[in-house]
């Protein structure tokens, strides 16, 4: 049985959300005012901001093919098949705090049989090396807005903490027999060992350096997309507007990350507009609205639109393969 059916639902309820909290920003901010900012928005910029998008999706793309090869998972995986899990994953960015995109572990079992519990950590690993390069990015403007410190340091030590407790084994060993040793829990406990394994791989420093690297040229990729949204209502561009497009961004992603809705909805919105509102001169409420919509449409939305199309043709390409799945082993065959 194929998952797009069921992903259907899910999504149109998500779209749904979507298209509701992005009318009540327009709605709450000044409706009128969005209209003439859309009005007048400068179309030919759209080229740039989608340019921009895709550079960050190309990246990513690198940083799951790096992450694949490197845990030795990519036996039989074609860089198109590669390609295509990646972007079929993107379907689920909007799941609370993007874990949904484990749906490409799964994608990869049917490529090549790799256990969910062993690659599950790269979307884990994928999560925390963006929260760090959006971390470093929101640093580099954070004397725009002072009052975000706090929330930053917070974060900063969540992810110091993270790390440390992944990367010391004996505490992870010792928990690891309890659990074998536990009659409730003893069933899964294969599986969690190879998903700790896999995550004390991923996040090695070497790992972690270079992805993380790749996570903070990716994602600047997206503030400047937000920088030639600007550019498009009519905000002169320079510098200090790259660097306030950088903030914003990262720091109302980071937001939506951490607030664990369905692609941060409705935070994401509410944080992005307000920062705008606040930090750019000369740009109007109906102006930061109609910046938060395009920034949202040709971002997350642009990026669902493109899971679904690189889902609908993975299975195709494997729609055969699954069927022979489910007739020689129907409990394995589902998800």
């Amino acid at each position: 049985m194929t998952l797009v059916p069921h992903l259907g639902r899910r999504l149109a309820l998500s779209v749904v959300l979507g298209a509701i909290v992005l009318a009540g920003l327009s709605v709450f901010t000044d409706l009128r005012g969005v209209r003439q900012s859309f009005a007048g928005f400068h179309w030919p910029v759209l080229g740039a901001i989608i340019g921009w998008t895709v550079f960050n999706y190309v990246l990513r793309w690198a940083k799951w093919e790096y992450y694949l090869r490197k845990l030795g998972f990519g036996t039989g995986v074609s860089r198109l098949d590669s390609g295509l899990m990646f972007t079929s994953g993107m379907v689920m960015a909007v799941t609370p705090g993007k874990v949904g995109e484990v749906f490409k572990s799964y994608l990869l079992k049917r490529v090549n049989g790799t256990p969910i519990a062993s690659s599950a950590p790269i979307v884990m690993a994928e999560r925390l090396t963006d929260g760090l390069g959006m971390l470093l990015l929101m640093a580099a403007g954070l004397n725009l807005y002072p009052s975000a410190r706090p929330l930053f340091w917070i974060l900063v030590v969540l992810g110091i903490f993270a790390l440390a407790a992944v990367q010391y084994k004996p505490l992870a060993e010792w928990l690891l027999m309890r659990t074998a040793e536990t009659r409730l829990t003893r069933r899964i406990a294969p599986q969690l060992q190879a998903f700790y394994d896999s995550s004390f791989a991923l996040l090695s420093w070497r790992l972690l350096l270079i992805s993380t690297l790749l996570s903070v040229i990716s994602w600047f990729g997206e503030c400047i997309a937000l920088y030639y949204v600007l550019i498009g209502l009519g905000i002169p561009g320079d510098a200090r507007l790259l660097l306030i497009s950088t903030f914003v961004f990262a720091a109302s992603t980071l937001f939506g990350l951490v607030s664990f809705l369905p692609g941060g909805l409705g935070v994401s919105e509410a944080s992005s507009a307000g920062l705008l509102l606040l930090l750019v001169a000369g740009l109007s409420r109906g102006g930061a609205a109609a910046a938060t919509v395009l920034i949202r449409f040709c971002t997350l939305w642009f990026g669902v639109s493109l899971g679904l199309i690189g889902l609908l043709i993975f299975e195709q390409r494997y729609k055969h393969r699954t069927a022979v799945q489910e007739r020689l082993n129907p409990q394995n065959a589902k998800l």
